[in-house]
């Protein structure tokens, strides 16, 4: 794999790295990906929603806690330059959208996920690498790539819905609560964790399969009785 350079998606750091290695290898190697999942629609109409909703607005009315600031800049493209290792001789390169920037009163911006329901303590660290990718991105960006420096706060803007009201005839609404949730930045440590892997994608075969991955017994399977 020397001389190779990878793109990396964050929508994959938040499960497939950890749900399995070998689905993650297969997928950004040889471009093998798992078939895409159905998403509920009510999910992305409320995301839409909530973007239009806050599009310009004080970010720090969003919810407590969040930063001061202005939600400025929503659903944008990043890629970043390309990010070379001391231990290895293969490159990567982070490419993906992100949902929400907030250019800050005290100087530059917050990078902010939209989350449809409570968000687990387990899961935090996965949200933690999207947003830190996305972060790497704006401030390492490939040539003609936006450019926002410095990314100074990380954060998942959640809204659990737990109230159906009826309006008018024919007209109903959602409500519940937004909460801010903090992330601690530490890019250290999260290009400490690129390198790992970028360790991985480097082997000359794939890794071991997850024990509990659905997807790969399903390959294994069919491979065993020549589907």
């Amino acid at each position: 794999m020397a001389g190779t350079s990878f793109k990396l998606s964050p929508s994959d750091f938040a499960f497939l790295w950890d749900e399995c290695k070998r689905c993650f290898y297969l997928k950004v190697v040889m471009g093998f990906g798992r078939p895409a999942q159905p998403f509920p629609r009510i999910f992305g109409i409320i995301d839409g929603a909530m973007k239009k909703c806050y599009e310009g607005s004080r970010s720090e009315e969003m919810a407590p806690g969040a930063p001061a600031g202005k939600v400025k800049f929503g659903d944008g493209w990043v890629q970043s330059e390309n990010l070379g290792f001391p231990d290895g001789s293969a490159t990567c390169y982070i490419r993906g959208i992100y949902d929400t920037v907030i250019e800050l009163d005290s100087g530059g911006y917050a990078v902010a996920d939209f989350k449809t329901t409570a968000v687990r303590p387990a899961s935090l660290a996965k949200y933690s690498r999207q947003l830190h990718a996305y972060a790497l991105a704006l401030e390492r960006p490939s040539p003609g790539m936006p450019s926002l420096t410095p990314v100074e706060r990380l954060g998942l803007l959640v809204y659990e819905p737990s109230v159906f009201a009826k309006g008018e005839t024919g007209v109903a609404s959602l409500g519940g609560s937004v909460a801010w949730i903090e992330v601690k930045r530490d890019m250290d440590a999260f290009v400490g964790w690129l390198g790992t892997v970028l360790a991985v994608l480097e082997q000359s075969i794939p890794p071991p399969a997850d024990p509990e991955c659905k997807m790969c017994q399903y390959r294994e399977s069919s491979r065993r009785t020549g589907w």
